[in-house]
């Protein structure tokens, strides 16, 4: 029942956010490939590429495409709980829709704690965003959950659900900070011992402290370990 109650939560707080009678709302899809390899007890790098895309835009449906990303992060656990991350991302825009290619460095520190099936997550993240004619500073925080579907204990063929909220700030010199706010939801499937399957919502407030934006994302990844 505690699960039930905190699965109805979130869901409320996707459902009362009357999406679809936002003005300048835009719909995007993401659609990602993530390969994990642990090298050690205490040491994991993660590779990914992800397809960003909109199906939603200037108040009718169409598909566009917007803006690849090759990502990497390599992670060291300090203990059971705590971790430390170092990330590099490339976006690739430029030649897809015009926009600036971006080279992006992350410093993560994450923080986990178990209570029986139910898992929490405490994630902080610097980035450093480079664009072509632009480098914004941002901080972020994250707070997530995630547990099995049935059971304490997930096992090939069952199903998980991945829900968090996440703060940000970006800042430069040259624009005014801006605060970010998003709420995602993921029910992801373990398909065998090495590989899972996620799918999602990621409602997104941007620029709420300037001119809000309202950006709903439909998300989908694959995750293999090797």
């Amino acid at each position: 029942m505690y699960y039930i109650r905190i699965i109805i939560l979130f869901a409320s707080l996707l459902l009362g956010l009357n999406v679809c009678s936002q003005e300048n709302l835009e719909g995007l899809g993401e659609t990602g490939f993530a390969l994990n390899h642990k090298i050690s007890n205490s040491y994991k790098i993660n590779f990914g590429i992800r397809s960003r895309y909109y199906w939603y835009q200037d108040k009718r449906f169409n598909f566009e495409n917007r803006q690849l990303d090759f990502v990497h992060f390599s992670t060291l656990n300090l203990d059971y709980n705590h971790s430390l991350s170092l990330g590099i991302q490339y976006r690739v825009r430029e030649s897809i829709d015009g926009g600036s290619n971006e080279l992006r460095l992350t410093q993560q520190f994450n923080y986990t704690k178990n209570n029986q099936a139910l898992r929490f997550g405490h994630r902080f993240r610097f980035e450093q965003r480079l664009l072509s004619e632009l480098t914004i500073l941002r901080s972020r925080y994250r707070f997530a959950l995630d547990f099995p579907l049935s059971g304490e204990k997930l096992d090939v063929g069952e199903s998980y659900l991945i829900m968090s909220m996440e703060a940000l700030l970006s800042q430069s010199s040259a624009i005014k900070p801006e605060l970010d706010h998003r709420t995602t939801a993921n029910i992801g499937w373990v398909i065998s011992k090495k590989s899972k399957i996620q799918l999602g919502l990621d409602y997104r407030f941007e620029a709420f402290n300037i001119n809000t934006e309202y950006r709903l994302f439909v998300l989908s990844s694959f995750i293999l370990k090797v």
